[in-house]
């Protein structure tokens, strides 16, 4: 028999076990790979008589080679896709590329290779690390985003989007990354710096594409309720970036004595807070609102200062809730439009976003954080309008509920009543009006960078911006691009963006921007479902068939990026009547994030593992190095571990396992290589288990019926197996595979205490499951039959293989999940040892459900132990379901 070559794995000592029953690992799972792949066991059919059921990761990006984290993710959704094959479903579960971005320009830049061939090869690489894994994909499907042949569809989609009026051009302030030299969408920027780059974001006056993913607001956030199999976190994520707001719409008109040069005399003002308006102390406008260039003279300097540190951070409005509050007069004054004889300063405030509302706010100190900060930095006044009920004021602002209080006619009203009575009194005296609004900006989708999608957009000096016709796509790149210098590689090229207009036929140029790569990540799902129609992005018979999504597996990171963006995209993609769907995904799982520990050297250098001893000092030297915590895996802090170097040394069946099995998957969980070793070594006792039951296989035919007479062992085996296939069902289904591989262990540790009796095996020992009998070693081989399939959706190789010598058809994943006979599911009694002084005296009989309590009193209440129980009681130890030990 194949030997484990002792370079590629650890090596451990076997109890019993012959040295030729090793398990053969790597032999076995390239032979199980080598028949999934060339006989396509994976491949969906939309003709099959079976119900569709459709599992998907999210599109990874071909970054150069997969580390454990993705081996986590991809293994949740193989797990979850084999088993639904078992339960009968045809499953769709697909494999891609999300091929366009940044990094494959910068790779391009920094090793002087082609974008396209960074990228491919690539691919290529981890396309082999996921058939090494043995994944469940249905490559027939496979396609890659920078193809021409995907983004001729996506081009196609952009022009639709734009004949329906949902894609537009506009100048606006944008999220400007100075180290990637492009733009970000407001999703993009994480606490003031670059999503990817780390950078602090700066702010510029540029003009841009945008999709109307505003027009969908109500929408977007009205369905989140029936998105029940998606994680409250990512709901409620989504909720807060919408941000949907009911308040009150009311201009506060501009003091006498100031000069007007923006053109408007009154300072529009949207607030969801009107029932506070009688403690407004001040109203604060936006850096970037038209009312800053009436500021006067003398204010002028503050003001400067202001907006440039404004200037230097992102446009978003979470942006603006992480600042600390700063402010600058301008020297103009508002009337307020309830108590006109008053009239209020108007100040320039960090932490008003233009983008919201009217970029335009009253100040009410009293009862706003933010509000309460600016006004002690700039000495305004506090005017309190809620009485806390409990009649104690606190020391900052009130943000509680209460009674309204320095509020005229509002005054003895609850909050709650006050702010409905402040905006039907606006209304009818013709003051405001009730508006909603809303958090949600419209998606900046254009990229100054070359390796993307080309906007299908044409600009002529004489016919303005001209979609490309149909017939010209895709637009493609140019290959002979330069990237020495600065910016947009298709803004430098010589020729590829001068082209006639397709109007008027003058000369004109090319959209040189090229898509946000969420845009192609907004739709790939739908190309899955038919990813060879050339006609349309999917054939809509198709797309309807497979979506939503039943099962989308992916990081909560991208809960209001991509999540946002492609439940956007499919219900645009709706409205152009590419299909009757509005929701991507029915079904979300947000798994954790693979953490590994940190070395670094005094000197500030990450170090590899390997650079470390025991004693925690670099190797090389000897100098002390810090371990850190565990953090996610990242290659600049050196602390990825590789998938190739895994399976190759423990097999690709360990890998999964351990990745799975311990810690629930929707938490962190830390790589150890004790952990890996000990999964290693389980994979391979499973082996020497299955080999000790050989020839007890060979005995039973596949095709026999259950006994009518099974001994009591061997129906406490069969009663005990389908209770675990119960419990490994639940399991799967709340997405507890961490438990779902410990039920696993308990079965085979039970099915480790079978003794069989046989003539030319004799059975001596006196403890486990004795079976004796022809029907009860059918229990036994039953048994090892539906534990085998239990083990695929985790240990597919090793199923594949034990499967072969059950007789099991290649293409485990298909044979279907057990019936679980109810009836077995009862309690029954189970028979324990009594062991008195270390002797065996006797068994009892009892519930399998019976306490310690229960079993004690079993003991004391049966008379043929009475003799043995004379003298003082000392103690009594319990070993579930086999035996009670007591010292008397």
């Amino acid at each position: 028999m194949y030997e484990i070559n002792p370079q590629t794995g650890p090596e451990t000592p076997w109890n019993g076990i012959p040295e030729n029953d090793k398990y053969p690992i790597r032999m076995v799972e390239k032979k199980w790979q080598k028949y999934w792949y060339d006989n396509q066991v994976f491949s969906a059919d939309t003709d099959s008589a079976r119900p569709p059921f459709y599992v998907l990761e999210m599109f990874p990006y071909p970054s150069g080679t997969l580390h454990v984290g993705h081996a986590r993710n991809y293994s949740i959704g193989d797990a979850l896709a084999r088993f639904r094959w078992a339960k009968g479903y045809e499953v769709l579960h697909p494999m891609g590329w999300d091929a366009c971005g940044l990094p494959a320009e910068n790779a391009a830049l920094t090793h002087g290779v082609n974008p396209k061939e960074w990228t491919y090869r690539n691919a290529a690489v981890m396309r082999e690390q996921c058939l090494s894994l043995g994944f469940s994909h249905d490559w027939s499907r496979e396609f890659f985003s920078c193809d021409p042949q995907y983004f001729r569809h996506e081009q196609k989609i952009f022009l639709d989007f734009y004949a329906h009026g949902l894609a537009y051009r506009k100048e606006s302030y944008v999220n400007w990354d100075p180290k990637e030299q492009t733009v970000l969408a407001n999703e993009q920027v994480v606490n003031g710096k670059g999503w990817r780059s780390g950078e602090v974001v700066e702010k510029r006056l540029l003009k841009q594409w945008f999709l109307k993913i505003t027009d969908f607001a109500d929408e977007l956030l009205d369905d989140l309720d029936g998105l029940t199999q998606w994680p409250d976190a990512v709901r409620d994520m989504q909720t807060h970036w919408i941000g949907r707001s009911y308040g009150l719409s009311i201009p506060f008109e501009r003091a006498e004595g100031t000069a007007a040069h923006s053109g408007s005399d009154s300072l529009a003002i949207f607030t969801t807070r009107p029932e506070t308006l009688f403690g407004a102390a001040f109203c604060a406008i936006a850096w970037d609102h038209p009312w800053v260039k009436d500021a006067l003279p003398d204010y002028r300097t503050d003001l400067d200062v202001l907006i440039q540190e404004c200037r230097q951070r992102g446009t978003s409005s979470r942006i603006m809730e992480t600042v600390d509050q700063k402010g600058a007069f301008t020297g103009l004054y508002v009337r307020h439009p309830l108590v006109p004889e008053k009239t209020l300063p108007v100040v320039v405030a960090n932490y008003v976003n233009s983008d919201y509302g009217t970029g335009a706010v009253f100040g009410c100190p009293a009862h706003d954080v933010r509000d309460y900060a600016l006004a002690i930095h700039m000495e305004l006044p506090l005017i309190p309008v809620v009485q806390p009920n409990d009649d104690s004021g606190p020391d900052g602002p009130y943000l509680g509920d209460g009674v309204m209080m320095n509020s005229a006619f509002l005054d003895g009203l609850s909050v709650s009543d006050a702010r409905f009575v402040i905006i039907d009194h606006c209304v009818k005296m013709g003051l405001g009006s009730a508006k909603t609004l809303y958090r949600l900006r419209d998606w900046g989708v254009g990229r100054q960078r070359y390796w993307g999608v080309p906007i299908p957009m044409i600009h002529c000096p004489s016919c303005g911006v001209v979609p490309v016709p149909e017939s010209d796509l895709p637009v493609v790149l140019p290959e002979d691009v330069r990237f020495d210098q600065p910016g947009n590689p298709l803004s430098h090229h010589p020729t590829w963006k001068h082209v006639p207009c397709p109007s008027c036929g003058k000369e004109a140029q090319r959209e040189t921007d090229t898509f946000d790569t969420f845009m192609e990540s907004s739709w790939y799902f739908g190309r899955f479902c038919d990813p060879h129609y050339s006609e349309r992005a999917f054939s809509a018979d198709k797309a309807e068939y497979w979506l939503p999504v039943d099962q989308y597996v992916g990081g909560i990171e991208h809960a209001v990026m991509h999540l946002l963006y492609a439940r956007f995209f499919t219900k645009a993609l709706k409205k152009c009547g590419y299909w009757n769907i509005s929701e991507p995904f029915q079904g979300m799982f947000t798994q954790g994030m693979v953490c590994h520990k940190t070395y670094q050297a005094q000197d500030g250098r990450w170090l590899f593992p390997e650079e470390v001893d025991d004693q925690g000092r670099r190797r090389s030297d000897g100098a002390k190095v810090t371990i850190g915590r565990s953090e996610k895996m990242s290659k600049s802090k050196c602390n990825v571990v590789g998938v190739t170097d895994m399976v190759d040394t423990y097999g690709a069946d360990a890998v999964r396992l351990f990745v799975l099995s311990d810690t629930p998957p929707q938490k962190d969980f830390e790589w150890s290589e004790e952990g890996i070793q000990g999964a290693w070594r389980y994979v391979r006792r499973l082996w020497a288990l299955f080999q000790q039951f050989q020839g007890v296989y060979s005995h039973c035919s596949d095709d026999a019926e259950k006994p009518s007479v099974l001994s009591d062992p061997a129906m406490h085996l069969y009663r005990a197996s389908h209770r675990f296939l119960f419990n490994l069902e639940q399991a799967m289904e709340g997405y507890g595979l961490n438990k779902y591989a410990a039920l696993l262990r308990q079965w085979s540790n039970l099915l480790a205490s079978v003794r069989v009796s046989q003539e030319d095996h004799p059975v001596t020992k006196d403890e486990g499951i004795l079976l004796s009998t022809e029907s009860d070693r059918w229990v036994l081989r039953q048994s090892w039959i539906w534990f085998v399939q239990a083990i695929a959706p985790i240990m597919p190789h090793l199923a594949e293989e034990m499967g072969s010598v059950l007789g099991i058809a290649p293409g485990i994943h298909r044979r279907p999940w057990p019936n679980i006979d109810q009836k077995m599911l009862q309690a029954d009694d189970i028979i324990m040892a009594v062991q008195i002084n270390g002797k065996h005296r006797g068994t009892i009989s009892i519930p399998s459900t019976a306490s310690q309590e229960e079993m004690v009193d079993a003991v004391k209440n049966t008379p043929a132990l009475e003799k043995y129980l004379q003298g003082e009681w000392k103690r009594t130890i319990v070993v579930p379901g086999r035996m009670v030990s007591i010292v008397v």
